[in-house]
């Protein structure tokens, strides 16, 4: 049995689980936070609830990347029982782009995306980036006569341009040597909604295809031809489950806690490595990272040079505003001060140590520092919070 294999989650093949609760249909999960997120909306109109309201009672709110979705819902768990059921973390997800546009509009606490912030929004809304883990974008696959596929950038490039159109393509037979691949046509399947992790994904494409890099490049949404769309990681993989001949882009966590199988990429170094905690942290082995409040528009790990690194793997960030007060806020000082609590407990051991059971990496301590100095400067009216 293969590595891949046997650190795959079992599971039936009707429901989509949410890698930190085994179990519970994807479609139940979106269906309970769209829920939450409207009782607490509500409660919040009429003044029931805010952040932060009963100095024994916090409520925090989150959106943004699935990504990382189901780490931050383990925290959100954890926390609440480390603080005695007094600070509740809700985490709504929906996307890096919608995460993004509701923190500018501080609809939310916090955001999570794993797309960073241009320099300009950067400065301009006074948001910087916490890294909270390392991840990796796999090519999952629903081609059942194919048990152990191998791809590169350039071929992946050309599936998702639909320049390559059935499976057994010259292109993917010269990298699978000794396999008979079948003729099926290759349908492609995309995230409908403003994603990081499509970010992360086109990224690697145009740094591995100039044709990619020219005709659509990175981005939190590309017009892809021909293609099936879903939202978030969750959708993704229910739609690769359930469509023959397909191929698609989610986050590790989904297809390992889904039995997705996933394709074997070629790195920089010409080795072909699957996606595992080992390989992700060696992609972020040597990376030289700004200051939280600085401009990390720059910063991605794809690609990066090693024997043994996955060349699609990310950071994903948090993102929260420097000075936390503001007249149109609901947030108080108290809420203000359980937020960087919390952050500071995730990224330390004890949040940390989450992550490898949901298949994500843990921080290298050098992040760690900076995430540290950041949470540091972080203010309420002026004054430092911790």
């Amino acid at each position: 049995m293969s590595e891949q294999e046997k650190s795959k989650a079992s599971m039936s093949e009707e429901k989509i689980v949410m890698p930190h609760k085994r179990g519970v249909p994807w479609f139940a999960v979106v269906a309970i936070v769209v829920a939450v997120v409207i009782i607490i909306a509500a409660a919040f109109a009429v003044g029931l609830l805010s952040s932060g309201q009963d100095k024994d009672s916090v409520t925090l709110t989150g959106a943004g990347a699935t990504f990382p979705m189901p780490l931050i819902l383990k925290w959100a768990d954890a926390y609440y029982n480390k603080t005695d059921n007094k600070v509740m973390v809700n985490y709504g997800g929906g996307g890096s782009g919608a995460g993004i546009t509701q923190i500018k509009e501080r609809h939310v606490d916090f955001a999570a995306s794993d797309a960073p912030l241009s320099a300009e929004d950067s400065s301009t809304y006074g948001l910087v980036h916490i890294p909270e883990t390392l991840g990796a974008v796999v090519v999952a696959y629903n081609e059942p006569s194919i048990q152990n596929l191998r791809l590169d950038g350039p071929t992946m490039a050309r599936i998702f341009m639909k320049n390559i159109t059935t499976w057994n393509d010259p292109a993917i037979a010269a990298l699978n040597t000794g396999i008979d691949l079948p003729s099926d046509e290759i349908t492609t399947i995309v995230r409908s909604d403003s994603s990081g992790t499509t970010f992360v994904f086109s990224g690697y494409l145009a740094i591995t295809s100039s044709e990619f890099a020219g005709l659509y490049g990175q981005g939190k949404s590309v017009n892809w031809p021909d293609a099936i769309g879903a939202s978030g990681n969750p959708g993704v993989t229910q739609t690769v489950k359930t469509t023959a001949h397909s191929i698609g882009y989610i986050e590790l966590a989904y297809a390992l806690a889904n039995d997705v199988p996933f394709a074997q990429l070629r790195n920089r170094d010409g080795n072909f490595v699957n996606a595992s905690l080992e390989t992700i942290s060696a992609a972020a082995s040597n990376v030289t990272l700004p200051a939280g409040d600085g401009d990390w528009s720059q910063v991605n790990i794809l690609n990066s040079p090693g024997a043994d690194v996955y060349p699609i793997a990310s950071f994903t960030y948090i993102l929260i505003y420097k000075e936390l007060y503001n007249d149109q806020s609901k947030m108080n000082e108290t809420a203000a001060e359980a937020l960087i609590d919390f952050l500071w407990w995730a990224v330390h051991q004890e949040g940390q140590s989450y992550a490898p059971g949901l298949y994500y990496a843990e921080l290298p301590t050098s992040v760690t520092a900076i995430n540290e100095a950041t949470l540091n400067s972080i203010t309420y009216q002026g004054q430092e919070l911790r």
